[in-house]
Order: structure tokens, then C-alpha cells, then sequence
């Protein structure tokens, strides 16, 4: 892992963050509509490849550019800010590429980074529906059949899988979590169930396996430390953004909502709240980057603190966006309003693994020293 790192970006890093910038006016102008649709935005992926992105986020090792989590981190956020949708989507194939390029690194790693590169499109098929947020932990058993294994179960929240070239996919074999490549087939299906209350845009579906083969020479290895975490580098991010973009609609409301002649913005009660929630924020934002500096330093309490901002992120980006509906009345609970996105898009970072309750427990052992019970 590189060390050393300077807070903050590179110019170089930068420099590609100001070309993201440059997109995202378009971004949150076409947001609500892919959200209205449940509809991949395409073109915004396209786009982010196209100004480099994907080149810089995959690890100089795998023949990439290597940016910084730092970087990464803020790259994610911004998009997110503009439509998080979007900013799910390319942190969850960021991860599946990048990973799958490092899990068969001593293999097919070098196909996996030069499919990633040229823009092919990667999904994480991890999660299972009797998992739970333990997607790292397979409970469904894949079993020997000619040149690997076959798989019947299902996956769930596939950000993308639409899109997708090629799986990352995990299964049991022999007892141990085993990771794989899958290139989706007919034995592979989308269970059309698609109807989420928030990140509408991900069309993160329910995947089918039926008697999916797990190739032996697509089998890689289990992550360990040193491999770019993109995944729970990028959710705080995504949250954040989520909660920057209700702060901002909140604002906009209340300086421009009149209330007996002066500004909504000019009652003390706002004023108070908004105070509170702004500095909260703040907060999550300074811990996130302070996790970020310490992955890019080497530090191993980065991975720790990374489950702290994802914690703080959702449920600061949940309060901020109740504050905004709260603040925005009647009018920011309309449809037409973006209010009411920010809401239903700030309530699903609790959701994805893992869970704010799942972190509360693995925080609150941590700091009281509770032992895991021996079953």
C-alpha cells in the first residue's frame, strides 16, 4: 500500500477531481428523472470513464493510476452530491472490477484489469437474501461438478447487473467462502422485482442462479489486507454526498421561501437546527477524512474508523434530510421537490451492508471489549 501520502489530494488527483466536478451539473440536472424512471444512467457512467476515472481508481500494481483513498473518497462523494445513484453504481463496479482484477491477480488478473479498463462493465453478486449483511460470508454451498462448481441460489441488490460483463459471485465450496468470476449466462436471471422506496437509479436487482457453474479457472483468492477497499471506502462517501445535497436544498428553501414578509431562513427555530445539523456534518465529514488520510498512510485503524464514518454518514445524512422536509413543509414533501429524494435516497445508505445497527453492535463491542460468544 502506498504510504507517505500528503493530506489531501494530489495535483494530479486534483486535477481529475475538478474533470469530475465538470460533469456533475448535468448529473443533478437529469437526476429526479432517472430516479422517476428507476433508470441506469448511462450516460453518466460513460462519462465518468471517458474523463479517466476509471483508470485512476484501479491500483498502479493492476495497471492503473492508483489514486489515493483520499482521492477516492471525495471523487465519490461529489458525484453522489449530484446524483448518488450514479455514485453507487460506480463504487459497486469499482469494487467488483478492481477486486476481481486483484482476487485472480496470479491468474486471469491481468484480462479482469484490461476488461475494466476498456470500460467493460463489472457487478458485486454477493449478497444473499438469508445472509444478511454478511456478504463477505456465503451461507449457500456451491457443489463439485466438471471443471469447478455449480451454484442454485440467488443474490441480491446486484448494483448494475443489467449492465454487467462480469460477476464477482461467492459461494461456499467445501465449507470455505470461495470468490469467483461469473460471465452471466442463461443460467443466470433477473427476478423482476425491482420497486425501491430510494437509489431508484441503481436498478440494484435480485439475481437467479440456476445450476451456474463457478469455474475452477475463475476461482480467486479472499481478500486481505492491502487490497484497495473500494466498497467501504465509497459508502460513507455516498451518504455524505446525499447529506450535502439536502443541506443544500435546504438552504435554497429557506432563503428563498418568504414567511410574513421576511425569509424562512430568518426564523430563530431554523437558524437553531440548522446550526446543529450543519456542525454534525461537519463532524462526519472531518472523521471520514481522517479515516481516508489513515488508509493512505498505511494505518491499519483506517478499516475501523471507515465502519465509524459509515455510521455517522447514514444517520447524520437521514437527519439532515428529515431537517430539510421539515424545514421545506409542505412544498419539499411534493413530488417536484428534491427534497423528498434526498430522504428517500439518505435512508437507503442505513440499509446497505452494513447496517447501522449491525456497525452499532460491532462499534459498541469494540469499545466496551465484549468478546463474540463461542456458540
Amino acid at each position: 500500500m502506498t504510504t507517505s501520502r500528503p493530506y489531501g489530494p494530489t495535483d494530479a488527483e486534483q486535477t481529475l477531481l475538478d474533470r469530475v466536478r465538470e460533469l456533475t451539473s448535468d448529473f443533478a440536472a437529469n437526476a429526479a428523472g432517472y430516479d422517476e424512471r428507476a433508470e441506469i444512467a448511462v450516460g453518466n457512467l460513460e462519462s465518468l470513464h471517458a474523463a479517466g476515472v476509471t483508470r485512476a481508481i484501479l491500483p498502479e500494481h493492476l495497471g492503473g493510476e492508483g489514486i489515493g483513498y483520499q482521492a477516492f473518497g471525495e471523487l465519490v462523494r461529489v458525484v453522489s452530491e449530484a446524483d448518488p445513484s450514479t455514485a453507487t453504481l460506480l463504487t459497486m463496479h469499482s469494487g467488483a472490477g478492481v477486486g476481481l482484477a486483484e482476487l485472480t491477480r496470479d491468474t486471469l488478473g491481468d484480462f479482469f484489469a484490461t476488461e475494466f479498463l476498456s470500460g467493460k462493465r463489472f457487478a458485486n453478486a454477493l449478497s444473499e437474501p438469508t445472509s444478511g449483511n454478511r456478504f463477505l460470508n456465503p451461507q449457500q454451498e456451491a457443489v463439485p461438478v466438471d471443471g469447478g462448481w455449480s451454484l442454485d441460489g440467488a443474490k441480491r441488490f446486484v448494483s448494475g447487473s443489467e449492465l454487467a460483463d462480469y460477476l464477482l459471485v461467492n459461494a461456499l465450496v467445501q465449507g470455505e467462502p470461495t470468490f469467483f468470476a461469473v460471465v452471466p449466462d442463461e443460467t443466470v436471471t433477473i427476478i423482476p422485482i425491482w420497486d425501491t422506496l430510494g437509489l431508484r437509479a441503481t436498478r440494484s436487482q435480485l439475481l437467479s442462479f440456476s445450476g451456474t457453474v463457478l469455474r475452477a479457472d475463475h476461482r480467486g483468492r479472499s481478500p486481505r489486507p492491502g487490497d484497495f477497499a473500494v466498497v467501504p471506502a465509497g459508502l460513507p462517501a455516498i451518504s455524505l454526498g446525499i447529506a450535502d445535497a439536502a443541506l443544500a436544498a435546504l438552504v435554497a428553501h429557506a432563503s428563498g421561501r418568504q414567511i410574513l414578509g421576511r425569509p424562512l431562513s430568518h426564523q430563530q427555530w431554523v437558524q437553531h437546527a440548522v446550526a446543529d445539523a450543519q456542525t454534525r456534518l461537519e463532524a462526519a465529514h472531518a472523521l471520514f477524512q481522517r479515516s481516508l488520510w489513515q488508509a493512505d498512510q498505511g494505518d491499519p485503524a483506517f478499516f475501523s474508523n471507515l465502519s465509524r464514518s459509515k455510521y455517522l454518514a447514514n444517520k447524520t445524512a437521514v437527519e439532515v434530510a428529515q431537517l430539510a422536509v421539515r424545514v421545506g413543509g409542505a412544498s419539499g414533501y411534493l413530488r417536484t421537490s428534491p427534497i423528498q429524494r434526498h430522504l428517500r435516497d439518505a435512508e437507503a445508505g442505513q440499509l446497505m451492508a452494513y447496517s447501522t445497527e449491525v456497525l452499532a453492535t460491532e462499534i459498541g463491542k469494540e469499545v466496551l471489549n465484549v468478546e463474540d460468544e463461542v456458540a
